[in-house]
């Protein structure tokens, strides 16, 4: 049945499309599962089919969507699809929206990461992720630019995101630098008023008006138990040393703290997860990353990939696929369930947040910090990678800047430009 439309009596034209929940859910099945080319890509695929081809939502409502997403921590892309989903269906859309975004990724992610565990003995495999490593090095320094044009606007901002690095440098604590600097922010890079967005009103869409606080407060509550109870069952049973345990803290605290999105998650996985804390080498994280850029869905994904490594190498217990499986589970129910709370709490209220001059200041001087810390991830990427054991490797470097100048003049795909470097690694092991 078609979906019923709405037409503006002045006009003629459509006002809105409000498609059934069965309709909706096969739209977001499918872009979950053709939604490659990173947050970029994936915003644009929701555009072209919600708001261009669907006419579900309205062009003004979903930019400004888009800007809301971009203040909260986590995937911008999938928080984007679950505003969506909320919009139309309500809770239940936007938990079918979220879910479906990444479902397809984190199936065929775990199958990769399976098939990476059990062939790393295999030369052509190895050789591959060779040539596989300065290529993400080269995407990590295009995402460095991309991000420090965006947020590096001024002097202050400059000086914030030095200043950041020289503390990463030091290995200072990333949630304590954000929380700090985010408080410095707010106070004295507060925006002016006439800066910030105008309040608007939107006629496309059901109406969703904001919730209640008490009502805030029991959906925060709800979420937050159903984080609860599933690590607290998995706590009782392996004990609180237990690789998966800790990945499902830890990982819930990234999802906390990981503002500007992927990138950022990842430095600060890096700097414990591959750094301090020995979980897997920094190669291997690197290698999680190019697989990841290989999937749909949004990068960070890519830290499932750290936990089902993480944790098959370390099982303790239990058998090493079992644990690696379950690590990668606690992995993805930690960073993905915090998106929820964040819509279904704040979205009511995006407009009010949005025009809020002490958040914008605080963001924008997280902003500086989440440049920072990417460049430190950067920088270590290309040390492990370009001087791996104190001489430089001319042939990853090669590669790097091979990978760069095709992403940045030629707009080459990240999949021709992961596999094209892959096979250039298995070339060179073939001719030493």
């Amino acid at each position: 049945m078609d979906s019923p439309e709405v037409r503006l009596p002045e006009t003629g034209l459509p006002k809105t499309k409000i498609p059934s929940l069965g309709e909706a859910l096969r739209l977001w099945l499918k872009i979950g599962c053709i939604g490659f080319g990173g947050p970029s890509g994936q915003i644009a695929i929701l555009q072209s089919e919600v708001v261009e081809k669907r006419g579900w939502i309205g062009e003004e409502e979903f930019l400004r969507a888009l800007q809301f997403c971009m203040l909260l921590p986590g995937p911008e892309a999938q928080q984007l699809a679950t505003y969506l989903g909320w919009r139309l269906h309500g809770i239940r859309g936007g938990i079918a929206a979220g879910v479906l975004f990444i479902l397809p990724s984190a199936l065929l992610l775990w199958m990769l990461s399976l098939l990476y565990v059990l062939g790393q003995d295999v030369p052509f495999l190895s050789a591959f992720f060779e040539g596989l490593k300065p290529a993400v090095v080269a995407i990590v320094a295009a995402a460095l630019w991309r991000i420090g044009r965006r947020t590096i606007t001024s002097l202050p901002l400059a000086l914030i995101a030095c200043g950041a690095f020289l503390l990463f440098c030091f290995h200072a604590s990333y949630p304590a630098v954000i929380l700090g600097i985010g408080l410095l922010g707010s106070l004295f890079l507060a925006k002016a008023e006439e800066d910030l967005p105008t309040e608007q009103t939107s006629g496309h869409g059901p109406n969703r008006g904001a919730l209640g606080w008490a009502a805030t407060l029991r959906v925060a509550l709800t979420l937050a138990a159903l984080w609860i109870i599933p690590i607290a069952a998995l706590w009782c049973w392996l004990g609180s040393k237990a690789l998966p345990v800790r990945v499902a803290l830890f990982f819930g605290k990234v999802a906390v703290f990981s503002f500007g999105g992927a990138y950022a998650a990842l430095s600060y996985v890096a700097l414990h997860a591959a750094g301090d804390w020995g979980w897997l080498t920094s190669g291997q994280m690197l290698d999680g990353v190019g697989l990841a850029e290989t999937t749909p869905g949004p990068l960070l994904i890519a830290l499932q990939f750290v936990a089902f490594v993480a944790c098959f190498k370390n099982p303790g217990i239990l058998p090493p696929l079992l644990a690696a499986t379950l690590g990668s589970l606690a992995a993805l129910w930690s960073l993905f369930l915090p998106s929820f709370l964040w819509i279904f709490a704040f979205a009511p209220r995006m407009e009010r947040l949005g025009r809020n001059r002490h958040v914008a200041g605080a963001l924008s001087a997280i902003g500086a910090v989440v440049t920072a810390v990417i460049a430190f991830l950067a920088l270590w990427f290309a040390g492990n990678v370009f001087l791996p054991h104190g001489t430089i490797a001319a042939g990853s470097l090669v590669i790097a800047v091979a990978a760069l100048l095709l992403m940045q003049l030629q707009k080459v795909g990240m999949i021709p430009l992961i596999l094209g470097c892959g096979l250039t690694g298995v070339l060179f092991r073939m001719i030493q």
